[in-house]
């Protein structure tokens, strides 16, 4: 490991308590070159895992007693707790004689200003504001000339190998911007200035050969999720083995010690065989996914981490694990760590050596971390109370709502007191802690400078020994090419076999389709009348190869962060990825494309010859090679999936119609036909087809003339009806066939073969060009969009538009501020104080709540009791897993499963019919309409749970209030979606006040997530909320000391849901710490957090435990005695008051029809402002109907001609696959906030939820067909007579059929993916058997599918009416010729045929060389091969709305048995059956 080093600190043993101990042991040192502080906590090796670094400790004394007999490095297991020290010394020796050279990097900066892209517009868009012309001008002029904005300004200081760098800011101060400059990560930024200097190395030699020693790592674990622990590990490792190692060690001893030693310092043995995992997959909790991260940038032996915000969402243990984790490698690696933190307690502040404070982009503060508290307090700022961490204090001078000044300034004090983001930088730039700031910069530069060459050599050297003896020496990469496809393309497999099941259903998707397939054609005649069969078996082979690609654009875009991160941490080049996926997926696909072509080639009874076989399977697997190459082409082309999947719809729609099935090549128009020559499908078609066709001589079905009247008529003077046919002949050559009908000849098939190859290594080409050079990813700056024409909007606009949250710091706030704050602070109390107070009593008694199990049944309440009292603040609280968010949805009445007992009473008497619609539950997630506006949530609820007897003015003047009372009146017409994580949060509270709850408020985890300014800001609200009279009842996970302070009371749980504390927490938590300082526990120092402090004392946590049975203490303690009396008391005095009665008479507060209208005005207006998602559904319309308008264009009126209009309407009917795929996204969107929050608090029936949905969809998708059928229709060339029926079935019934038909597929789906799945399904079952692509003689048992099938009525009603009744001229390769008997005359010879059977001659009076067109009329045609009446066109469309109408009905009925019925509908049918 030559990365280790020889830190020289001393040991300390563990702590032999069983609980937590309340702080870390500090660290003894002597004074260093980077002067660390001797107050900086240190952690023990074994914090995590003190048994497997005992063992590690036993392999390293066996190595070292098998290599040497040096005292100085024999290590001893009898020795006490494992000493790393002299783990690295032995280690260091070792390097030492291999003559490694060690290297190290930190990282100075002088006057750093970043300047990046603003966005210059924050109204909310609209499909009127995009099309606006005016508009679309001031989008080419932002694109000309982009707004900039300054970020970071004037920003200096350095950080030392082996010092850790807290960076603290408000979201929008510039934090991940400085992680990103200082990771020398700044692609995204318009310029970056000052100068940086990575000791003698500039930032682009950084980037050129030296990136992987300097990474950036974000706030997300983003791994692979199916590959285990010890995998992820094992491949970061390998990658970045160096090529010269300790004597006798090889490059896989090098990674398996590696990965021994990193999974046993960060306590992963046991997991190292465990998934990573995801939101979806489950793996490894969440603290150790984190120590997953940090292993991993250990294992690339990197020297500067920035680590942006990664313990967002952990909980305090969690996320000082973290902590514990980062200075474990700060010190075992000597790095450089920079990290940025939103809540970070007193503990996890103490590891770290530096810390920066940053304001709207400005450093306020650059120094050790031990003097910022005394120089904020120098500057006239006192902490929000007693026992505020030093983070959340130092943050909070920065906001000007959240900072309190030192009482008893004078004046003058007060005057010179900075107050602006630019006074307090200014301030520092002035004070001494900058002069030694700058000092140190200077001793840093001059020590390890750019001018010290000598130390830039040998970091050059130490580097150059590390590269592979292959690899390129100026190369970033420490591996050469091949071993990083080797590498590669074993982690590919390995992901391939962590998700087995992914892999099994494409091989099952493939078997199923050949199956279905081949039994709709199986067993072709090798008849003429099988001739189109056989072209569309073909055709489907080829299709479906290629489509089966197209799925795989989602998961290409899901694991380019994972590439991208791994890529710039030089591990590998991105294209040698792409190159490895290549590879591993061939021989699955050969597998995929083997099943698919047996069944299909043998089930239709494709000419059986090996050789045949072969060159019809050897092209399928070669198209689907070639397209799965060209959709991850477009994938690696673009930086988001959403234009990469648009685009690839349009390509593949182009490709489909031009393979040469839909229209022939000899009919396509001049303009569009050089399509085909750039498209690999029309080659692998043609190769297929002619493969075929080369030995079929068909029999032919229907010799012309014959019947009554020619039964003593020789071959000589009969003809085949079929193109290619030779008189005289009663066979038809499949070669002549495919020449006359589509121009394919035999003799170009291993040329097609070339051609195709030809493309898909073109492909390949281009995926690994682009997948190297495009490294975008999705930057979306979150900007707040503010509804057009609103004060806000418009004052925002005139101001510059910056709404952004990294704010121009020229836009800094001045001194009125204060008083501008103070105003809005009057007015919120006023609205508190004028909201009605509560004065009933919610209490629950002996609580228990099972659920079942794989093994039975699980206990998550036991016995819980208490009450919430108005006025107060009751905290929930408890370790994860102890019941929190349990017993707090128990109590809300939100439980789905398992059985809740024991007793819930308001004023002592039963729970109200509508106790849900009078309390308020206020979600973890803040789940709203991401395009309302605040005020326009906040009225919806109001309208919708007010009693409907409230007037409307009346909800409307109430939303104002909870406006004012949330503090949201300036942020009132502003879009949910767009608002930072306060204000969503504050909106989510106020959506609950709006509602008027009477009872109770229920908030789980309000500040999970938030900064501290932003979590502190929420719990002052509440608690003005609860001085109101509020009665809030709020779980919170190990608050800071201050927050937990807001409370008036506890509920604390433990693990089982036992109670182990309830009642109030005293002034500075006394009444809390006495009652377990009495019970035995340990004392409680003055500078700790009590919420952190009884935690651990109850034994919670992973690692922790508590030898006293704390639930049994409170059992039996005079705190609980007294607790039951008093709810004993409140149960007596509130029967006394009379029971509360039932709000609303019905489930709901308002009637159906109100529900429906106000839902339809909340869809309605979530599309206008979706303009992304009806321009797609308009360009789609527009750009298929012209296309497939324009391929068809003017079809004459030959039998081809007829047939490619059939095809003209059969490819406007495959449009509603993407069409209904779209829209689905929508109605899943709104179902998901129905069920997570609108379902369960009663806003409104589900029933009046899918009326809406499907309502607000259908008018866009008439409009859509509309606009379809008129660059379409015409552009074929059908009759204007036939027009009107025609758009009564295309632009109205159609798109009534498909929202309806994609709304109840969705109806059952739990997710957009799932839905599309089986859309795909259900549409091939319609598509397939609708008599187009094989007609109805020819579908044998399948004939009852036909009739099933919507789609024949909608082919058959638009076809028949459209083309029915019409001549059919023949074109001269239609014609067939014959010779009629002697001395008979054309017409005479073929009279009674024709009278019987149709068609026409040409030449009527002709003796020999007769010239007959099969088919006169289009009704023939039609009737003939495609079971397609004129007469039928009004009964097609009624049986379609009935069609329409049991999909409606469909929607109801899946919505409510897949997602509303709680019981399973088997148990249900079973249970009758007992009765």
């Amino acid at each position: 490991m030559s990365s280790l080093h020889n830190i020289q600190e001393d040991s300390v043993e563990p702590s032999q308590e069983k609980s937590r101990s309340p702080t870390v042991p500090a660290r003894v040192v002597g004074e260093t070159a980077s002067q660390r502080r001797p107050s900086v906590s240190r952690v023990d090796v074994d914090f995590f895992d003190p048994a497997g670094v005992k063992n590690l400790q036993r392999t390293v004394t066996q190595l070292s007693s098998r290599t040497t007999t040096d005292s100085d490095v024999t290590l001893h297991p009898g020795d006490g707790p494992f000493d790393l020290e002299k783990t690295l010394k032995f280690i260091h020796k070792k390097i030492a004689e291999a003559d490694i050279e060690h290297r190290e990097l930190g990282v100075a900066f002088q006057d750093l200003r970043v300047v990046g892209l603003g966005a210059s517009a924050s109204y909310q868009p609209t499909l009127g504001s995009t099309l606006n012309p005016l508009s679309i001008l001031e989008e080419i002029q932002t694109l000309r000339h982009p707004p900039l904005r300054t970020i970071l300004d004037d920003i200096t200081g350095v950080v030392r190998p082996g010092e850790m760098l807290l960076v603290l800011g408000r979201p929008g101060s510039g934090c991940s911007t400085l992680l990103k400059t200082l990771a020398n990560q700044t692609d995204e930024y318009k310029s970056v200035s000052g100068t940086r200097n990575y000791d003698s190395l500039t930032p682009q030699q950084i980037h050129d050969h030296y990136r992987g020693d300097v990474q950036y790592c974000p706030e997300d674990d983003v791994h692979f999720p199916t590959l285990t622990v010890e995998q992820t590990l094992q491949f970061a490792a390998r990658l970045r083995a160096p090529q010269t190692r300790i004597e006798g060690q090889s490059r896989d001893e090098y990674v398996d010690s590696m990965v021994e030693i990193l999974c046993t310092i960060f306590g992963l043995r046991h997991v190292r065989s465990t998934p990573v995992g995801n939101n979806a997959i489950r793996g490894v909790s969440g603290g150790q996914k984190k120590r997953v991260s940090i292993a991993e940038a250990l294992a690339t032996r990197l020297r500067i981490g920035a680590w942006d915000n990664s313990t967002r969402g952990l909980d305090a243990s969690t996320a000082l694990e973290f902590g514990r984790a980062l200075r474990i490698l700060t010190d075992v690696a000597h790095a450089t760590t920079i990290v940025s933190i939103y809540q970070a307690s007193e503990t996890l502040y103490s590891l770290f050596d530096k810390v920066c404070v940053l304001s709207e982009g400005k450093m306020v503060y650059f120094g050790p971390a031990d003097q910022a508290r005394e120089y904020f307090l120098s500057l006239g700022y006192v902490p929000q109370a007693e026992r505020q961490t030093t983070p959340d204090f130092l943050v909070s001078v920065t906001d000007f709502a959240g900072r309190i000044v030192r009482p008893g300034l004078t004046p003058e004090e007060d005057k010179k007191r900075p107050r602006t983001s630019a006074e307090l930088a200014e301030h520092f730039r002035q004070s001494p802690l900058m002069e030694k700031n700058l000092e140190d910069i200077k001793a840093y530069n001059q020590e390890c400078g750019l001018g010290n060459k000598e130390r830039g050599e040998v970091y050059k050297r130490s580097v150059r020994a590390e590269h592979a003896k292959s690899a390129r020496r100026a190369s970033p990469y420490t591996t050469s090419i091949f071993m990083q496809a080797r590498a590669l393309i074993h982690r590919r497999a390995q992901i391939i076999v962590g998700d087995k099941a992914a892999t099994l259903i494409n091989v099952a998707t493939f078997i199923i389709q050949g199956t279905i397939v081949g039994s709709i054609f199986v067993n072709s005649p090798e008849s003429t009348s099988a001739f189109f069969s056989r072209g569309g078996v073909m055709f489907f082979g080829v299709l479906f190869c290629a489509l089966s690609s197209m799925a795989e654009i989602p998961a290409l875009f899901a694991q380019r962060p994972i590439i991208l991160r791994q890529s710039k941490a030089a591990l590998y080049h991105p294209f040698v990825e792409a190159l490895a996926l290549t590879l591993v997926d061939a021989p699955i696909l050969l597998l995929s494309i083997t099943a698919f072509s047996i069944l299909l080639y043998f089930i239709v009874g494709l000419q059986r010859t090996a050789q045949q076989f072969f060159i019809f399977y050897l092209f399928l697997y070669m198209i689907a090679v070639t397209m799965r190459a060209f959709f991850r082409t477009i994938a690696a082309a673009f930086a988001t999936p959403a234009p990469a999947q648009s685009v690839a719809g349009i390509l593949l729609l182009v490709l489909v119609i031009y393979t040469g099935y839909t229209i022939p090549k000899p009919s396509m128009i001049g303009a569009l036909r050089w399509i085909t020559y750039i498209n690999p499908m029309r080659y692998s078609f043609e190769a297929v087809v002619a493969n075929e066709f080369r030995t079929i001589n068909a029999t032919c079905a229907s010799l012309v003339p014959q019947g009554p009247g020619y039964e003593n008529v020789s071959l000589a003077n009969q003809v085949c009806a079929t193109v290619g046919s030779v008189p005289g002949e009663a066979f038809v050559h499949g070669n002549k066939f495919i020449a006359a009908s589509y121009g394919y000849s035999y003799s170009h098939e291993w040329m097609n073969f070339g051609i195709v190859v030809a493309f898909g290594l073109g492909f390949i080409t281009l995926l690994l060009l682009f997948t190297e050079l495009n490294t975008a990813t999705s930057l979306s700056t979150s900007v707040v969009l503010f509804k057009r024409r609103s004060k806000k909007g418009v004052e925002l606009a005139r101001a510059g538009g910056v709404a952004d949250p990294e704010k121009a710091v020229g836009n800094g706030q001045d001194a009125h501020v204060e008083e501008a704050v103070a105003r809005d602070q009057a007015e919120v109390h006023k609205a508190l104080a004028a909201a009605p107070p509560m004065t009933d009593i919610f209490s629950w008694q002996n609580l228990n709540y099972v659920v079942p199990v794989k093994d039975g049944e699980r206990k998550l309440l036991d016995n819980v009791s208490g009450y919430v009292v108005p006025g107060k603040l009751t905290a929930l609280m408890g370790e994860s897993g102890a019941g929190k968010t349990t017993l707090l949805n128990a109590l809300a009445e939100r439980t789905t499963t398992g059985v809740v007992t024991g007793d819930i009473f308001v004023n002592g008497h039963p729970l109200p019919r509508d106790f849900r619609s009078q309390t308020g539950y206020v979600q973890q997630m803040d789940t709203h309409v991401p395009t309302d506006t605040v005020r326009e949530a906040l009225l919806f609820s109001a309208m919708l749970r007010q009693p409907d007897s409230v007037p409307v003015e009346e909800k409307v003047a109430y939303v104002e209030t909870c406006l004012k009372m949330c503090g949201l009146e300036e942020m009132a017409d502003a879009s949910v979606g767009s608002l930072g994580v306060e204000h969503r949060k504050r909106t989510t509270i106020g959506v609950e006040l709006a509602a008027k709850p009477r009872l109770l408020l229920f908030l789980d985890e309000p500040t999970s997530g938030l900064d501290s300014q932003s979590a502190w800001a929420i719990m002052l609200f509440l608690k003005e909320l609860a001085a109101n009279g509020q009665a809030i009842l709020c779980t919170i996970h190990q608050p800071s000391a201050e927050l937990f302070q807001m409370f008036d009371r506890l509920l604390l749980l433990r693990k089982g849901g036992q109670v182990v504390y309830f009642g109030d927490i005293g002034k500075n938590s006394t009444t809390l710490i006495h009652h377990f300082e009495s019970n035995g526990s340990r004392h409680c120092e003055s500078s700790e957090n009590p919420a952190e402090f009884m935690l651990d004392v109850i034994g919670a946590g992973a690692t922790a435990t508590s030898e006293q049975d704390w639930e049994a203490i409170w059992r039996n303690c005079p705190e609980s005695i007294k607790a039951r009396e008093e709810l004993e008391k409140i149960h007596t005095e509130g029967r006394a008051r009379g029971a509360v009665q039932a709000t609303f008479k019905n489930k709901y507060a308002t009637p159906w029809i109100q529900q429906a209208t106000l839902l339809l005005r909340r869809d309605a207006r979530f599309r206008w402002r979706d303009p992304t998602y009806l321009i797609a559904k308009l360009v789609l319309n527009i750009v298929g109907g012209l296309f497939i308008g324009f391929t068809f264009f003017k079809a004459k009126t030959s039998q081809q001609g007829t047939q490619n209009q059939l095809f003209a309407i059969f490819m406007s009917t495959i449009l509603s696959a993407p069409l209904s795929n779209q829209l689905q996204v929508p109605f899943l969107d709104m179902r998901n906030i129905y069920e997570i929050r609108e379902g369960p608090t009663k806003f409104y029936s589900w029933s009046a939820l899918v009326t809406a949905a499907f309502l607000s969809e259908v008018p866009w998708n008439i409009l859509g067909s509309s606009i379809y059928f008129l660059c379409w229709y015409w552009t074929v060339g059908f009759d204007n007579s036939r027009a009107g029926y025609t758009y009564l079935m295309l632009g109205v019934v159609f798109p009534l059929y498909y929202t309806s038909f994609g709304q109840a597929v969705a109806a059952m789906a739990p997710n957009a993916e799932l839905a599309a799945v089986f859309f795909a399904l259900f549409f091939s079952f319609i598509l397939n058997f609708n008599g187009v692509m094989q007609p109805f003689r020819a579908l044998g048992w399948w004939k009852w599918m036909y009739h099933v099938s919507p789609y024949t009525y909608m082919v058959e009603g638009l076809l028949g009416q459209a083309l029915g009744k019409h001549n059919i001229t023949c074109s001269p390769v239609e014609l067939v010729t014959l010779n009629p008997p002697a001395g008979q005359t054309c017409s005479q010879y073929m009279g009674n045929y024709i009278s019987s059977a149709g068609g026409y001659l040409t030449n009527g009076d002709a003796t020999s060389s007769c010239e007959f067109c099969s088919t006169a009329t289009t009704d023939q045609f039609l009737q003939a091969s495609f079971n397609i009446f004129y007469s039928h066109h009004w009964r097609n469309c009624g049986l379609l709305f009935v069609y329409i109408g049991v999909n409606i009905a469909g929607i109801y009925v899946l919505t409510y048995l897949f997602r509303i019925r709680t019981t399973s509908i088997f148990s249900a049918i079973f249970t009758r059956r007992r009765r």
